[in-house]
């Protein structure tokens, strides 16, 4: 799907819909069809370098395992994104070159045992070394055996060999749909595996510890096919690691493709004496409204979360509000901050495109709903620093690519005719935004634009080609309410 930006002297060559945002020219639509978070992490088990979707904290365990063993970050860091709201969490688990399946191998018994049936934990992980099996004749029939997985002391399936064989044991096992544990192939001519009781897999290994910031990277291209709105990181990465992921989401974002990153510091940086400079220089660094940085840590249930640790709960804030909806003093479930930052340190923060929480003496609250843009470009405004003008102004160039290149693009033809019904279409769009109070009722106008069409044009349109011109003002939440008092 093509589309983006476009500059006058430089005009793309696929056929899309190519948007330019002025300071005088933005949009937004209702909320609901959007609000996909995507996070990669370090886990114990659970598929890698695919995107799986996180509907529960149930689900977390069951996929990724609940522990923070071996450096696995998959448990605090959805669980958080979950606690944001989002439509949609997907998780992206990393792991190195050293990651490897747990697994056992059952032997005939005799005189001269042989290897006859090998079980290999389906994911790479040390939650796999956890898993014991148990072979045994299946009670009442003599010829028949079975094997029991057991995790700990919870047993995860009985698998029936009709048998006694490899074969039929593996077979049992490969074709039960409920079996997300282990998966069993014959070794040689297979055989009647020996009665065992509680013997472990060994050698699963998380591939946890060797990630790279290069790891982080390739997983870059991966999310170039895939559809999501708002991107965090599962750690404090370095300023090398988020600087590229900075490139690419300004990169994209020129493409056409509107998501948000959103990243943090380490605990250590956000109860430092110098946090308010080290989270300044953080934003002044990433400086972009495609870009969210969280300068807080936060306190929940007696556990300390770092401000990247935080970013995932922020994305998911983000994704989950409707676009009428502004993340200033939006109420957090936590119980504290990790530092509470004084009045002038808020006003430092602000000016300088940092997003903090706050304990106001009763909950936790998110302070300003703004991103790290701290001197806007040209053709920018203030309206840039916020998250909610950014995320109505992706929206509208989504829908409007979308609805260009199902209906408009390739089918209509570039008459007045053809012209105006686009120009409906879009003006009958920006009246459903503002019932929604995204933009002034009376605020908005789509036209041809006068640089292109008239009596007189500057630059004469190819005929494939269509410029327009939309003016629209849009609305914003209260933030500053001031007031004089006259005491009589």
């Amino acid at each position: 799907m093509a589309g983006g930006t476009w500059e006058n002297t430089n005009k793309p060559v696929l056929p899309g819909l190519y948007m330019n945002f002025q300071a005088a020219a933005a949009s937004a639509i209702q909320g609901g069809s959007r609000g996909t978070v995507v996070v990669p992490v370090k886990a114990n088990w659970g598929p890698v370098r695919e995107f799986v979707e996180i509907g529960s904290e149930t689900a977390i365990s069951q996929i990724f395992s609940g522990d923070s063993l071996d450096g696995a970050t998959a448990y605090s860091t959805l669980y958080l994104a979950l606690l944001g709201g989002p439509k949609k969490l997907l998780a992206y688990r990393l792991a190195d070159d050293t990651a490897a399946e747990a697994s056992v191998t059952l032997k005939s018994g005799g005189a001269t045992p042989a290897d006859v049936l090998r079980l290999k934990a389906l994911y790479t992980g040390s939650r796999g070394n956890g898993f014991a099996v148990t072979v045994q004749p299946t009670l009442g029939d003599d010829q028949a055996r079975e094997v029991r997985l057991y995790e700990g002391t919870k047993l995860l399936g009985t698998y029936k060999g009709s048998d006694g064989t490899a074969a039929s044991i593996a077979k049992a096992m490969n074709e039960n749909s409920e079996n997300v544990w282990v998966k069993a192939e014959v070794v040689g001519d297979g055989g009647i595996p020996v009665d065992v009781s509680g013997v472990h897999l060994t050698g699963g290994n998380s591939g946890n510890s060797k990630l790279v910031n290069a790891d982080y990277i390739a997983m870059q291209e991966a999310l170039e096919g895939q559809e999501f709105n708002v991107l965090a990181l599962d750690y404090a990465a370095d300023l090398a690691l988020l600087q590229s992921f900075a490139a690419w989401i300004k990169r994209v974002r020129n493409e056409g493709k509107g998501v948000i990153a959103v990243f943090g510091g380490s605990a250590a940086d956000d109860v430092s004496k110098t946090a308010v400079s080290l989270a300044s220089a953080r934003s002044l660094a990433l400086n972009h409204e495609g870009i969210v940085n969280v300068g807080t840590g936060v306190r929940l249930a007696g556990t300390d979360y770092s401000s990247a640790q935080t970013a995932a709960y922020v994305a998911g804030l983000i994704a989950g509000q409707r676009l009428n909806q502004s993340a200033t003093y939006a109420v957090t479930p936590f119980e504290d901050v990790t530092r509470r930052w004084t009045r002038s340190e808020q006003e430092q923060a602000v000016r300088n495109g940092v997003f903090l929480l706050f304990f106001d003496g009763r909950q936790v609250k998110a302070l300003r709903g703004i991103n790290s843009l701290v001197n806007p470009a040209a053709g920018q405004n203030n309206a840039w620093k916020k998250i909610r003008s950014i995320r109505v102004m992706d929206a509208i160039n989504a829908d409007l690519q979308r609805a260009a290149e199902e209906t408009y693009i390739g089918k209509i033809n570039n008459t007045v005719e053809g012209r105006l019904a686009l120009i409906g279409a879009i003006k009958e769009y920006l009246a459903q935004l503002s019932l929604s109070n995204v933009i002034e009722a009376d605020g908005y106008d789509v036209i041809l634009d006068p640089a292109y069409y008239g009596d007189a044009p500057v630059i004469k349109p190819e005929p494939d080609q269509v410029f327009l011109q939309w003016n629209v003002k849009l609305t914003d939440v209260m933030e500053q309410l001031f007031g004089t008092f006259y005491v009589q």
